[in-house]
Protein backbone atom coordinates (compact mmCIF):
# COMPACT_ATOMS: atom_id res chain seq x y z
CA UNK A 1 0.00 0.00 0.00
CA UNK A 2 1.29 3.59 -0.11
CA UNK A 3 1.87 5.51 2.40
CA UNK A 4 2.56 9.17 3.49
CA UNK A 5 5.85 10.42 4.47
CA UNK A 6 5.98 13.19 7.03
CA UNK A 7 7.11 15.63 4.83
CA UNK A 8 4.37 16.23 2.18
CA UNK A 9 2.17 14.76 0.43
CA UNK A 10 4.78 12.06 -1.53
CA UNK A 11 3.76 8.49 -1.89
CA UNK A 12 6.48 5.43 -1.09
CA UNK A 13 5.75 1.38 -1.51
CA UNK A 14 5.68 -0.91 1.78
CA UNK A 15 7.80 -3.27 -0.58
CA UNK A 16 5.37 -6.09 -0.92
CA UNK A 17 3.00 -5.48 -2.85
CA UNK A 18 2.54 -5.86 -6.99
CA UNK A 19 3.98 -2.72 -8.46
CA UNK A 20 3.20 -1.76 -12.14
CA UNK A 21 4.05 2.00 -13.72
CA UNK A 22 3.11 3.12 -17.25
CA UNK A 23 5.79 5.69 -17.79
CA UNK A 24 5.06 9.33 -19.65
CA UNK A 25 5.12 9.28 -23.33
CA UNK A 26 4.25 5.72 -23.23
CA UNK A 27 -0.11 5.53 -24.52
CA UNK A 28 -2.01 1.64 -24.13
CA UNK A 29 -5.59 1.73 -25.18
CA UNK A 30 -7.98 -1.06 -23.93
CA UNK A 31 -8.89 -3.28 -20.56
CA UNK A 32 -6.44 -3.17 -17.94
CA UNK A 33 -7.04 -5.54 -15.17
CA UNK A 34 -5.02 -6.31 -12.15
CA UNK A 35 -4.65 -6.57 -8.45
CA UNK A 36 -1.73 -4.73 -6.68
CA UNK A 37 -0.72 -0.72 -7.16
CA UNK A 38 -0.32 0.47 -10.89
CA UNK A 39 0.92 4.07 -11.74
CA UNK A 40 0.46 5.69 -14.53
CA UNK A 41 2.01 8.81 -15.82
CA UNK A 42 1.33 7.99 -20.26
CA UNK A 43 -1.79 8.48 -21.84
CA UNK A 44 -4.74 5.83 -21.18
CA UNK A 45 -7.84 4.73 -23.41
CA UNK A 46 -10.10 2.30 -22.23
CA UNK A 47 -11.02 0.99 -18.71
CA UNK A 48 -9.04 0.31 -15.42
CA UNK A 49 -10.25 -1.90 -13.12
CA UNK A 50 -8.16 -2.44 -9.81
CA UNK A 51 -8.37 -4.40 -6.62
CA UNK A 52 -5.76 -2.14 -5.45
CA UNK A 53 -4.40 1.43 -5.44
CA UNK A 54 -4.31 3.52 -8.70
CA UNK A 55 -1.70 6.75 -9.14
CA UNK A 56 -2.21 8.99 -11.72
CA UNK A 57 0.38 11.28 -12.39
CA UNK A 58 0.63 14.87 -13.00
CA UNK A 59 1.31 14.34 -16.76
CA UNK A 60 -1.10 11.29 -17.33
CA UNK A 61 -4.37 11.53 -19.60
CA UNK A 62 -7.30 8.75 -18.73
CA UNK A 63 -9.72 8.70 -21.76
CA UNK A 64 -11.81 5.85 -20.15
CA UNK A 65 -13.87 4.57 -16.69
CA UNK A 66 -11.76 3.81 -13.36
CA UNK A 67 -12.79 0.96 -11.09
CA UNK A 68 -10.45 0.66 -8.19
CA UNK A 69 -10.45 0.33 -4.33
CA UNK A 70 -8.13 3.70 -3.82
CA UNK A 71 -7.61 6.63 -6.72
CA UNK A 72 -5.01 9.04 -5.85
CA UNK A 73 -4.87 11.84 -9.20
CA UNK A 74 -3.27 14.90 -9.96
CA UNK A 75 -3.33 14.27 -13.80
CA UNK A 76 -6.51 14.06 -16.02
CA UNK A 77 -9.58 12.07 -15.99
CA UNK A 78 -12.10 12.25 -18.70
CA UNK A 79 -14.67 9.00 -17.73
CA UNK A 80 -16.11 8.30 -14.60
CA UNK A 81 -14.03 6.70 -10.88
CA UNK A 82 -15.72 3.87 -8.70
CA UNK A 83 -13.40 3.59 -5.72
CA UNK A 84 -14.30 1.25 -3.15
CA UNK A 85 -12.09 3.37 0.13
CA UNK A 86 -11.36 6.20 -1.66
CA UNK A 87 -10.34 8.71 -4.24
CA UNK A 88 -7.79 11.65 -3.88
CA UNK A 89 -7.81 14.13 -6.19
CA UNK A 90 -4.15 16.36 -5.54
CA UNK A 91 -3.99 19.86 -6.38
CA UNK A 92 -2.85 19.88 -10.84
CA UNK A 93 -5.88 17.30 -11.11
CA UNK A 94 -8.41 17.46 -13.87
CA UNK A 95 -11.48 15.07 -13.94
CA UNK A 96 -14.91 15.34 -16.03
CA UNK A 97 -16.84 12.42 -15.29
CA UNK A 98 -18.80 11.11 -12.17
CA UNK A 99 -17.02 10.11 -8.81
CA UNK A 100 -18.46 7.47 -6.76
CA UNK A 101 -16.74 6.68 -3.34
CA UNK A 102 -17.50 6.57 0.25
CA UNK A 103 -14.23 8.90 0.69
CA UNK A 104 -13.45 11.79 -1.04
CA UNK A 105 -10.56 14.11 -0.72
CA UNK A 106 -10.11 17.46 -2.94
CA UNK A 107 -7.10 19.34 -2.40
CA UNK A 108 -7.33 23.17 -3.75
CA UNK A 109 -6.86 23.85 -7.47
CA UNK A 110 -8.43 20.64 -8.93
CA UNK A 111 -10.97 21.38 -11.77
CA UNK A 112 -13.76 18.87 -11.55
CA UNK A 113 -16.62 18.89 -14.15
CA UNK A 114 -19.56 16.33 -13.47
CA UNK A 115 -20.94 14.82 -10.15
CA UNK A 116 -19.88 12.94 -7.00
CA UNK A 117 -21.57 10.50 -5.19
CA UNK A 118 -20.04 10.20 -1.56
CA UNK A 119 -21.64 7.64 0.36
CA UNK A 120 -19.65 7.37 3.17
CA UNK A 121 -18.01 3.84 4.74
CA UNK A 122 -21.51 1.72 2.67
CA UNK A 123 -20.89 -0.45 -0.41
CA UNK A 124 -20.52 1.40 -3.38
CA UNK A 125 -21.86 -0.18 -6.34
CA UNK A 126 -21.38 0.59 -10.77
CA UNK A 127 -22.83 3.78 -12.09
CA UNK A 128 -25.41 2.82 -14.67
CA UNK A 129 -25.47 5.24 -17.39
CA UNK A 130 -23.19 8.05 -15.38
CA UNK A 131 -21.90 9.08 -18.22
CA UNK A 132 -24.87 9.71 -20.12
CA UNK A 133 -25.85 11.86 -17.14
CA UNK A 134 -22.93 13.03 -16.48
CA UNK A 135 -22.70 14.93 -20.20
CA UNK A 136 -26.27 15.70 -20.51
CA UNK A 137 -25.44 17.67 -16.89
CA UNK A 138 -22.01 18.97 -18.15
CA UNK A 139 -23.95 20.02 -21.52
CA UNK A 140 -26.60 21.87 -19.75
CA UNK A 141 -24.06 23.92 -17.29
CA UNK A 142 -22.72 24.75 -20.87
CA UNK A 143 -26.01 26.08 -22.12
CA UNK A 144 -26.30 28.30 -18.75
CA UNK A 145 -22.75 29.99 -18.98
CA UNK A 146 -23.59 31.05 -22.52
CA UNK A 147 -21.32 28.63 -24.48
Amino acid sequence: MWSKREKGNVYTMNGDEPFTFLGKGAQFKGIIHFEGTIRIDGRLEGEIHTKGTLMVGEHAVIEGDISADVVVSGGHINGNIVASEKVQLLSAGVVTGTIKTPLLSIEEGVHLYGMCDVAGRGEIKALDGGREVAQQQLTSVARMRGA
